[in-house]
């Protein structure tokens, strides 16, 4: 099952570029779970660096249409890339992360929040009146560190990097990870 979901991303991708079917029903027929709602995230990188990533943080369709619309997205309409094009594809690694849903984390302080995320598994949702922002547990690996962690998510919520002061809802969710090799 794991392929198949790497599969129909890069197949998804690969449909923008030339006339590749992808066929949902037989996919639908073979793999009933992809009817279920779902919510992933798909995350493009080359040579090891990001080159788009867009996804879903709560199940709102099928988990068959989440992965091919997000794989386009993190391909076409990352506003932090120029569009993928046809020649990057087969240098691109896709990863697809299998969200669960978020849950809401109750916190006193900074470093009661500091006691309770656990580093390395914990994906993390900041909300601040109309800001929101998102690292997936992967982006723990990048930013070890509570501190930095948090202070790059407050600023790409658009708040100032100190803004756990202002005691931020924070949700918390878990991923299942699958990468190309």
């Amino acid at each position: 099952m794991k392929t198949i979901l790497l599969s129909i991303a890069r197949d998804a991708i690969k449909s923008c570029f030339e006339p590749l079917e992808i066929d949902k029903e037989a996919l639908l027929h073979a793999y009933p779970e992809l009817e279920k709602r779902g919510a992933c995230f798909v995350t493009l990188r080359q040579e090891g660096r990001l080159r788009g990533c867009i996804g879903s943080l709560v199940a709102h369709r099928s988990l068959l249409e989440d992965i091919i619309a997000n794989a386009r997205s993190a391909a076409f309409k990352d506003p932090r890339f120029a569009p993928l094009q046809e020649d990057e594809l087969e240098k691109t690694k896709i990863e697809l992360s299998l969200l669960r849903p978020p849950q809401l984390l109750e916190y006193r302080d900074t470093q009661d929040l500091k006691e309770k995320i656990r580093s390395g598994s914990d994906g993390v949702i900041l909300k601040a009146q109309e800001h929101q922002a998102t690292f997936l547990p992967q982006v723990w690996e990048e930013l070890k560190q509570f501190e930095l962690f948090f202070s790059h998510l407050c600023q790409k919520a658009g708040l100032k990097e100190d803004c756990l002061e202002a005691h931020p809802e924070i949700y918390t969710y878990q991923v299942e990870k699958e990468t190309e090799l």
